[in-house]
């Protein structure tokens, strides 16, 4: 079998080649199977990670339903799963408390677009070149970001004044915030993590966050625990998707965000790109770096068109597609299909979930997010170990597109006027 490599310029879906291939009834029924695994690894996922956003979290589940389903229908590869991914957080939870929802979507249509024409400019494989010490160092400082952005709901601590953006005034209202711990809501978020770590240890095949965050609501509720749920919060969810609509334009608030949908789409074409290279690595196939981007685009658009949130290649779920033994991107339209259903037959279940065990989930997020041994591996050489350092304390510190830049700029000078192998720390 081809691995795709004479064909990774095209603009040309795998879906399409897929079909072109032919494609069999056994295809299909493994295709169905590893969307259904996939799908019940995003359901708890996608909401926790709208709810860390500062959104709703069946906006999490649009995002993943339908990004999840342009993403896989006009993708570059045959096994990316697109969808809400913890990345973001940061970046779309800034947005929407300087913007407002409708100045998120907005951000996601543009970005979206830039995504698409970035596909066509061939930039693809321009983006796939940042440095190695640039992506490990931005992911752990995206990682703590997300994890102290998460202590609140892990606590059901009550804050006297807004939560702040920048980690260490956040870590000071944080401790002063400390006695108003709620034991209940610690021991549901510290115990869901506990259990997703278990579950991994012991019984790895079997979906750990899905049964840890049905556990949990299990307990909350027959146990009657006084702790915020999606409900309380949020309310029921909706029973479907939303009729789609364009965001609210402007041309004084297309300016004012145009920086923040740039970094979108900076991370955005990052994210998905790095997710198809290890779907590359698991199967020995090549992904179509530039119709990858340009299905990423179409994808945002989508989303912001339905109220969803930033879609991007999501690396924790695509390996899960193919170790789940998808055979093409059909997997990850079923997967979207699997979480419509959801929506439209079990929304009231979601709502009995407690919000201290989506951050629990999200805990757990952070800490796979992190790419440990890699981190303190660069560390060991002093030319990766300064880009990487540089990129992680000013994304932690100042923001994403900071810390990018930064380390882009140390690793080129190191590129320069030293060895090009020690700037990556090989």
């Amino acid at each position: 079998m081809p691995d795709g490599s004479a064909t990774s310029h095209l603009y040309r879906p795998k879906l399409v080649t897929t079909f072109r291939e032919g494609y069999t009834l056994d295809a299909l029924r493994a295709d169905c199977m590893a969307g259904l695994t996939v799908a019940i690894v995003a359901l708890p996922l996608s909401m926790a990670i709208a709810v860390a956003s500062g959104v709703t979290p069946e906006r999490g589940l649009y995002t993943a339903i339908v990004g999840g389903l342009f993403a896989s229908a006009l993708g570059g590869s045959r096994y990316q799963i697109g969808g809400p991914a913890g990345a973001f957080i940061v970046l779309v939870a800034a947005t929407v408390a300087r913007f407002g929802l409708e100045g998120l979507l907005l951000t996601v249509l543009i970005a979206g677009s830039l995504l698409v024409l970035a596909g066509i400019l061939r930039l693809g494989s321009l983006i796939r070149h940042i440095p190695h010490a640039v992506t490990v160092g931005f992911t752990a400082g995206i990682a703590v970001t997300i994890f102290a952005s998460q202590l609140v709901a892990l606590g059901g601590l009550k804050l006297a004044e807004p939560e702040p953006g920048p980690l260490f005034p956040k870590i000071a209202v944080l401790i002063q915030a400390l006695p108003s711990l709620n034991t209940s809501a610690w021991l549901i978020g510290v115990g869901s993590a506990a259990l997703i770590f278990l579950i991994r240890r012991v019984r790895p095949n079997w979906p750990g966050m899905l049964i840890a965050v049905a556990f949990a609501s299990a307990i909350a509720a027959f146990l009657r625990l006084p702790v915020e749920t999606i409900h309380s919060q949020f309310g029921e969810l909706p029973h479907g998707l939303p009729l789609p609509r364009l965001p609210s334009v402007s041309s004084q608030l297309v300016v004012q965000i145009l920086p923040t949908a740039l970094s979108f789409t900076l991370l955005g074409g990052v994210e998905s790109l790095l997710s198809a290279k290890v779907a590359d690595s698991m199967t020995q196939r090549r992904h179509r770096s530039n119709m990858e981007l340009v299905a990423q685009g179409i994808a945002n658009v989508a989303s912001a068109f339905f109220g969803g949130i930033s879609v991007t290649g999501t690396i924790a779920r695509t390996a899960t597609n193919v170790r789940a033994g998808a055979r093409s991107p059909v997997s990850g339209i079923m997967h979207a299909g699997f979480l419509l259903l959801f929506l439209l037959v079990a929304a009231p279940a979601a709502g009995f979930i407690p919000l201290s065990a989506l951050a629990g989930v999200l805990v757990v997020v952070c800490w796979n997010m992190a790419e440990k041994k890699e981190f303190f591996r660069l560390l060991r050489h002093w030319h990766s170990g300064v880009v990487l350092l540089a990129t992680f304390l000013l994304t932690v510190i100042k923001d994403l597109t900071a810390g990018i830049i930064a380390g882009c700029i140390l690793a080129a000078v190191f590129t320069v006027f030293g060895s090009p192998s020690r700037a990556e720390g090989d």
